[in-house]
């Protein structure tokens, strides 16, 4: 792109400038010259850093359909938990951070105070949330306050739920990822796999469930994120999903969550220890 040279160069004859002039413009354009160039190098570095954050995660897209957008919940119990949940978030500082669906807000109270409540750990989880939903969040509230040490994402299921694709899922999922990266950097984050649902292993939701893990594993780095697939504790030895762990086929019992503690236990005093 051609530049115009600046309008006091062009003098008349009778107000040339003298030899010591023409060395004091020179100069200043050496100098103006250096500054542009140095403003061209920043703003390649800057453009350069954007994009390296934009491509933190080691997975790429999964699917050629078009996200969903950033999506809030319009519906009283989901916003009044959003509302407790981002005063939490602000006003107290956790450790570690559960983030989901009713997956996550459900755990169960014993089995929460005995073995993740000790860890400093807060609920985040709001039931019904899709990917969707919980970007949104992560937008509006849910990171405004002292960052974690960890976060522990488990979100996905509701999207099966609702029809959308294992890929189209597994996107939802690696762009929560992609913003929790962004948003804290120095944080460790938990990739929890989609837990089993449906009783019998070859159930449709069931098998979408092991495809949207398949894919979504290849975001971890084994430094800033950990995957973590524990949803096998849950099932008997012909991969079936007993009604004592999960009555609905969704949901679980006490004995459920006793048993996803017990695996989650050691990962989460890991990255701790890791993130100190």
């Amino acid at each position: 792109m051609a530049i115009n040279p600046p309008s006091f160069l062009f003098l008349p004859a009778s107000v040339a400038p003298d030899s010591h002039m023409e060395r004091s413009l020179s100069m200043k354009l050496s100098g103006n010259h250096r500054f542009v160039m140095l403003l061209a190098v920043l703003t390649i570095i800057t453009l350069s850093e954007a994009a390296l954050a934009g491509e933190a995660l080691p997975c790429s897209r999964f699917a050629y359909e078009d996200l969903p957008q950033p999506a809030s919940r319009s519906d009283r119990p989901a916003v009044d938990r959003l509302q407790r949940i981002n005063q939490a978030i602000k006003n107290t500082p956790h450790l570690v951070l559960f983030l989901g669906d009713s997956l996550t807000e459900g755990w169960d109270p014993y089995v929460w105070e005995r073995n993740l409540a000790p860890r400093g750990a807060l609920n985040a989880g709001i039931g019904g949330d899709r990917t969707d939903h919980l970007l949104w969040r992560l937008e509006n509230g849910n990171l405004a306050g002292p960052p974690p040490k960890v976060v522990v994402i488990l979100i996905g299921t509701n999207d099966l739920g609702l029809g959308r694709s294992p890929e189209l899922t597994a996107d939802g999922i690696r762009t929560n990822l992609q913003l929790l990266r962004e948003r804290l950097p120095e944080a460790r984050i938990l990739l929890i796999g989609l837990l089993p649902r449906e009783e019998a292993p070859n159930s449709p939701l069931r098998r979408a469930v092991v495809r949207v893990n398949n894919l979504v594993r290849d975001c971890a780095d084994g430094e800033h994120i950990t995957y973590a697939e524990i949803g096998e504790v849950l099932l008997d030895s012909n991969g079936r999903l007993d009604a004592a762990i999960s009555p609905d086929q969704l949901h679980f019992s006490e004995h459920g969550y006793a048993l996803l503690a017990s695996q989650l236990d050691p990962v989460l005093d890991g990255l701790l220890a890791a993130a100190r």
